[in-house]
């Protein structure tokens, strides 16, 4: 640990002692229904910053913190209503799941942006574009309240004596970065001001493409040494977490501060380079859950960098979370993405493929539920169906029904708008419109859930209904409806020993590739009021609960109540030949056709990874998963005892840090029906 004093202070949660509430008195300044949205959301930023007080901790060399919770909404709540009566609003409303051209920014300076936008708004007046207008002098506004808030920093850092702070301050974020310790910084700053605008899951992109050529410039100069460097990045690591429990999740822990490292860059380059390395070796020293590590990998990737990775997966934080570029790349360029845009994707929150500073996506605006669509089919159609294929066509029928329910539910859709996250996208100032309007992608992604589940059923009404015939189609239908109750024969057949997807038998592995492909076809050629397309894809998120209590008990032999499996994995209570058998399974699988995204999901027992042996094994399952096709993988150490102890004694086991399904929490601060997910999933120990 580079600065343990700094590290501790972060522990006891100290910085916490200099937080106070929003006054209330100042929302008057952003409620006023006769301004218009746009320029309320940058009176709201400025009365924020305003309210701020800039605080440097101890030893701290990355600064900025919030003091001040969360300011109230722009809208009052009757105008809320009302804008919700007539629009679809996406979770909390504001932009989320996108990630800005940081690089750019940082290679520009707020100045230079200042410099465009007056510019372009002397062409928007001149053309009366009112919109246009509201938007550029909202923009100008939250620019100039953020540089007045940096130098309120660089001024408290002068008043401390602490010059290096105050250098940095003076030059950023004004102007250009010319330093690694000056591009941290000005990230830091770009990204506590997107929170503080009111955006969240707000990524951290592909870091180490534009952070690295300051961090070598440094090196080759002398001005910086690989030790003082770390203890910089150190410190920005910790910078994610100053903040992280008032920012927006379903948990908390679930906060979208996602990082990429490695990959291509525009012309087909691999970017993976020593600050890469330096990401994962200082992520695992901290052990904290933010940011969150994702890697980009493809069959030409190294055999040593995925045992660099497989050390990180040692530490049991979840991450890196893995993505294929011969699958990923390929797969968005077949949806329409430029071949360089396409290179230069990264992940939403979770697992949602992104694209840095050119797309305004929403890429979990909804969810299909693959059991629910079999279910409807075997309650409405089965008894009718006079063989396996026939009722295949009416599954499909069901699944294509269920997207087209989710996308007729999406229409007219309203996002709040967010003049400062324009600022740092292509496009936004020359066209003089909020990001929230849309930008050169506009495409949604829907989610596809309990795909085990759902073939495994599959498999079980193929088996039993029109193979054996031991089972009438009103029997299944009356056990379902019943959760089993006098079916106890036919459960424990359908639970434990019929094939389950992950077994290597081809019947649910076929079954699963219907589906996927029936959720492919049921989207194409549909697109959304912005121009965009649906994304269809393999992550469930929360879904993996809900939507499993939305219906009865399935054909597989799951009860009802009980959760589907997370993401693209086996189901929870299916207990696989091994990972091989699940590897192979699943990558053969067509992901490509549902690319939104979504990893197969791997528990390890932390014991496998004790030994070099053992680190050496789970990196060549990552590489063969790589090489034979895989989209998305990640990996959990775990240890199913040390779970249940801290069910039991959570005072004792704060710092535990489990992978939920697209991030990172510490484990006691779980509701206990994601506990009881985790400790149910299965744990190979080789």
């Amino acid at each position: 640990m580079k600065n343990q004093a700094l590290y501790d202070y972060y522990l006891a949660h100290k910085h916490r002692d200099f937080r106070k509430p929003f006054r209330e008195e100042d929302a008057k300044a952003f409620r006023d229904p006769a301004v218009p949205p746009v320029k309320r959301m940058a009176a709201r930023l400025r009365a924020l910053l305003d309210q701020e007080t800039p605080v440097i901790l101890p030893g701290q060399k990355i600064v900025f913190l919030r003091t001040v919770t969360a300011p109230p909404s722009i809208f009052a709540e009757e105008e809320w209503e009302k804008i919700r009566s007539g629009h679809f609003i996406h979770e909390l409303g504001y932009l989320s799941n996108l990630s800005a051209d940081y690089g750019a920014a940082i290679r520009t300076g707020l100045l230079r942006r200042r410099e465009e936008i007056v510019s372009r708004l002397e062409k928007a007046r001149a053309a009366r574009d009112g919109e246009g207008i509201d938007f550029l002098e909202a923009a100008l506004s939250e620019i100039d309240a953020v540089r007045a808030f940096a130098a309120r920093y660089r001024a408290r850092a002068e008043e401390e004596g602490l010059p290096e702070i105050a250098r940095v301050l003076s030059r950023v974020p004004d102007h250009p970065a010319e330093s690694f310790y000056e591009a941290l910084q000005f990230f830091r700053i770009l990204h506590y001001t997107l929170w503080a605008e009111g955006e969240y899951h707000n990524t951290a992109g592909r870091f180490d493409l534009w952070a690295w050529p300051y961090l070598r410039r440094d090196l080759e100069r002398g001005e910086l040494t690989e030790d003082r460097a770390a203890e910089l990045l150190e410190d920005f690591f910790l910078s994610f977490n100053w903040d992280s429990d008032l920012y927006t999740g379903v948990q908390l822990g679930d906060n979208g501060q996602s990082m990429m490292l490695g990959g291509v860059d525009a012309a087909g380059n691999d970017v993976y380079n020593p600050l890469s390395r330096m990401c994962l070796e200082t992520s695992y020293e901290l052990k904290l859950i933010d940011p969150k590590i994702n890697l980009r990998v493809s069959k030409n990737t190294p055999f040593e960098r995925y045992l660099e990775a497989t050390r990180l997966t040692k530490a049991g934080l979840g991450f890196p979370q893995y993505s294929n570029d011969d699958v990923v790349i390929p797969a968005l360029e077949r949806l329409g993405y430029g071949t360089e845009d396409a290179r230069n994707y990264t992940v939403a929150a979770c697992w949602e493929f992104i694209l840095p500073g050119v797309a305004a996506e929403v890429v979990n605006i909804g969810a299909l539920s693959y059991p629910k669509a079999v279910q409807k089919a075997v309650y409405r159609d089965l008894r009718n169906a006079p063989d396996y294929e026939s009722f295949l066509e009416r599954v499909k029928d069901a699944v294509r029904e269920e997207a087209e329910d989710i996308v007729e539910s999406v229409k007219n859709l309203y996002i709040i708008p967010a003049p400062f996250y324009s600022v740092l996208m292509d496009g936004c100032v020359e066209r003089a419109r909020d990001i929230s309007l849309g930008n050169k992608y506009n495409n949604f992604g829907i989610h596809g859930t309990g795909l085990s589940t759902a073939a495994d059923s599959l498999e079980a009404v193929r088996t039993l209904i029109f193979e054996e015939r031991s089972l009438t189609p009103a029997e299944l239908i009356d056990a379902m409806e019943k959760d089993f109750a006098g079916y106890e024969l036919l459960l424990h057949r359908v639970r434990y020993e019929l094939p389950k997807l992950g077994d290597g038998e081809p019947g649910p592995r076929e079954a699963a590739a219907f589906l996927m492909n029936a959720f492919a076809s049921s989207l194409e050629g549909k697109r959304n009021e912005r121009g965009g397309l649906f994304r269809p894809g393999t992550g469930s998120a929360m879904f993996y609960l809900r939507h499993a209590s939305e219906i009865d008990a399935s054909p597989d032999g799951r009860r009802k109540g009980e959760p589907f499996g997370t993401n693209f994995s086996p189901s929870l209570y299916a207990k696989s030949a091994g990972p091989f058998s699940v590897i192979g399974d699943f990558t053969a699988l067509p992901a490509a056709k549902t690319i939104n995204g979504g990893p197969l999901t791997m528990e390890f027992h932390s014991s496998v990874f004790r030994t070099d042996e053992g680190i050496d094994r789970v990196a060549r399952l990552v590489k063969l998963f790589v090489d034979k096709g895989g989209h998305q993988l990640q990996l959990n150490s775990i240890n199913r005892e040390r779970l249940l102890e801290a069910q039991a004694h959570p005072e004792e086991h704060k710092n535990l840090i489990v992978r939920i399904w697209g991030w990172s929490a510490y484990f006691v601060e779980l509701d206990k029906a994601y506990q009881d997910h985790l400790i149910a999933r299965q744990e190979f120990d080789e």
